[in-house]
Order: C-alpha cells, then sequence, then structure tokens
C-alpha cells in the first residue's frame, strides 16, 4: 500500500487515526468514491486496545456500530474490548479499507497542492501529498499524572492490565469514577485485596454506571473492599501509598499501585501544525458545521474535538458519528446519509447518553 502510494501525486484526502469515527469516516469517503489512506500511530482501534481484557463498554451495541454494519454480539449485551476490535476489523475487511498501522504523523505542512505529511515507521520516514487532512486522534493519549513522589516505580500503573496478574496481592487503586470503580470490582473477584483511595468523601454517585454502584457500594460496606476517603495521596513507595486526611496521614500497603485518575490528550501534533487550541480543555478549534480547524482543509473529528476531558466526560463515541456527514458534505459539496445506523438513536443519545 504504501510503495503504491509513494508512487502517486497526491491523494484526495489522508485520515490520521484508525478508531471507530476514523473507520466510520473511511466507509463514507469508499461509498463516494474518494481515494483516501488511514494511518495510525498504532493498531486498528488503539485506544481500546490497551483496555484490560474482558473490559465491555458502557455504551449499547446500536450506539457504537459504525457505518451502518451491525454490531452483533451472542446476547446483545453490551460489547466486551475483544468484540470490538473484532467489529473493528471486520468493517476494515468488508470494505477492504486503505489502513496502515503503527505509522505515525509527525508533521503535516502545507503546500502548492494542499498538504505534505510527514509519518514515521519501523521502516523510517514516508512522505504523501494529500489535498485535505482529517485528525480523528482522539482523546486518552495518556493517563493523567498525580505529581507526587514515587509516580514512576515500577509497580505503579495508569492502566488496569489482565486481572489475573493481580491475584492475591495488595492493590490500592487512586480514584473515584468509572475506571477506578470497575477496576476495584474486576480485581477484588479475581482475588486481589483491593483499597480504593478517592479524594472525595464518598463515591460520586452521579459519575459511576448504575450496574456497578450498588456493588462497589456493598462491598465497602462489608470491608471486603477497602474505602479510602478524603484522602489525598502526597508519596508512592515500593511498599506503601502515603495519603492525607482530615485524621492525618495514612500508609495503605500495596504490590502494586493503580493510578486510574483519567487521561489526556496529547497535543503534540495539534501544536506542530498549528491547530489553535482554546479554553481549559484545550479544545482544538473548529467550525461546528464543518468540522474545519483554524487551517484550511485540516478537520477534526471524533473525541479529539474534545481536547483533555474532565472527569465528567461530555464528548464520545456515541455523540460523534454526525461529523463523518458533516465532513463528507463539506468535502464533496452535497450532503449524504453516512451514518444511517445510528440515526434512529440520535435523539435519545442527546437526552440520555450511556457512555
Amino acid at each position: 500500500m504504501n510503495d503504491v502510494l509513494q508512487q502517486s501525486e497526491s491523494l484526495p484526502v489522508l485520515i490520521v487515526g484508525a478508531g471507530p469515527i476514523g473507520l466510520e469516516l473511511s466507509v463514507a469517503l469508499h461509498r463516494c468514491a474518494i481515494e483516501h489512506l488511514v494511518l495510525d500511530a498504532g493498531s486498528i482501534g488503539q485506544t481500546m486496545s490497551w483496555w484490560a481484557p474482558g473490559t465491555r463498554w458502557f455504551s449499547s451495541n446500536e450506539r457504537i456500530a459504525i457505518a451502518g454494519v451491525p454490531l452483533l454480539t451472542p446476547d446483545q449485551g453490551k460489547a466486551t474490548r475483544e468484540q470490538y476490535l473484532t467489529y473493528l476489523r471486520s468493517v476494515v475487511a468488508q470494505f477492504q479499507l486503505p489502513v496502515c498501522t503503527f505509522e505515525s504523523v509527525i508533521d503535516v505542512r502545507p503546500d502548492a497542492a494542499g498538504y505534505v505529511v510527514t509519518t514515521r515507521s519501523t521502516a523510517g520516514e514516508n512522505t504523501y501529498r494529500c489535498g485535505a487532512v482529517v485528525l480523528a486522534i482522539g482523546g486518552t493519549d495518556r493517563p493523567r499524572r498525580l505529581g507526587v513522589p514515587g509516580e514512576d516505580l515500577a509497580h505503579v500503573d495508569g492502566y488496569l492490565r489482565e486481572p489475573h496478574r493481580y491475584a492475591g496481592r495488595r492493590v490500592v487503586i487512586v480514584g473515584g469514577r468509572n475506571s477506578a470503580v470497575e477496576a476495584a470490582l474486576r480485581l477484588h473477584h479475581a482475588g486481589a485485596r483491593v483499597t480504593l483511595c478517592h479524594r472525595g468523601e464518598e463515591l460520586p454517585e452521579d459519575g459511576i454506571k448504575y450496574w456497578l454502584l450498588p456493588e462497589i457500594k456493598g462491598l465497602i460496606a462489608a470491608e471486603r473492599i477497602r474505602g479510602c476517603f478524603g484522602c489525598v495521596v502526597t508519596e508512592i513507595t515500593p511498599s506503601h501509598v502515603v495519603a492525607q486526611s482530615s485524621q492525618g496521614e495514612r500508609r495503605l500497603a500495596a504490590d502494586d499501585v493503580l493510578t486510574l485518575i483519567g487521561y489526556e490528550q496529547d497535543k503534540t501534533l495539534l501544536q506542530r501544525i498549528g491547530i489553535e487550541l482554546t479554553g481549559e480543555n484545550l479544545r482544538p478549534q473548529f467550525d461546528s458545521e464543518t468540522m474545519e480547524t483554524n487551517l484550511p482543509r485540516i478537520y477534526i473529528a471524533g473525541t479529539a474535538v474534545a481536547g483533555t476531558q474532565t472527569s465528567k466526560y461530555k464528548t464520545f463515541l456515541e455523540n460523534c458519528h454526525d461529523h463523518v456527514d458533516k465532513i463528507v458534505t463539506h468535502l464533496t459539496g452535497a450532503h449524504g446519509d453516512h451514518v444511517e445506523s445510528v440515526k434512529p438513536y440520535a435523539r435519545q443519545i442527546v437526552s440520555q447518553p450511556e457512555s
């Protein structure tokens, strides 16, 4: 694929990001017979690939299906990480989408015909010429940091791994929302001795999914999971997490520490290109009708539009499907219904988001 494209003068569109919205846009362009290429620094669905095995989506299948292709599971329950990654691969295969993985975009520069895109892979640097660039790069590139001594120790991790590896170990989980609560439950059931350390005086009930809340509250009340609330972590040592509370300093024994306090968007490419970033979340500036950024023919799509979101996420896959129609319409000048599968649920998604 790369060798062939190197010989062509220019592509009409280059999509950066092979997640759900990047692939949904690729299918829409395919249906419009618009030549394009999808590049991703990692694998297809890179964000989902680092989820722990067996992790389930919070959204219903019909809300995260893309390109009119049904997402089917055995009982039509919420899809697991593995089921969704398989689904994304099947969409790529079904439409024979031009996807190149593990090829990072490191620069985008204007030229007379549009843009020159520089990439890097294990084979070295490549360049592509294109008329338009779509950045579907997501917003959860790396874990947030606590900013305390010991955070870089080997037993500290910002990601939940295979739950089996924590069996019989003392695990301190820092955080109090969905990711932290789900990790606490899964590790408890895998045989870990779990302490949930949260800076709030109690769990934020409006920030935890309804099917998780009763179980975590019951296990904490029964002292099967230890709850440490009103505690701010001040240091991590090889054997303990040191936290400060209104009762003074607490030392929580830990073989493993999971800092599940959210994730940040990597702004490097956005800043290098010259995308204007605004507000507390450093959101990319864009036209909400066309998804075009402050740079002509460079578009932003998917959760990337929100920058680094706070703990109360407002932008997620469910409410990003319309970005595809807006971009295709602006590129072609003709409106088309490219996200048919989600249209019946559009009003529900706005009024009752599940993610």
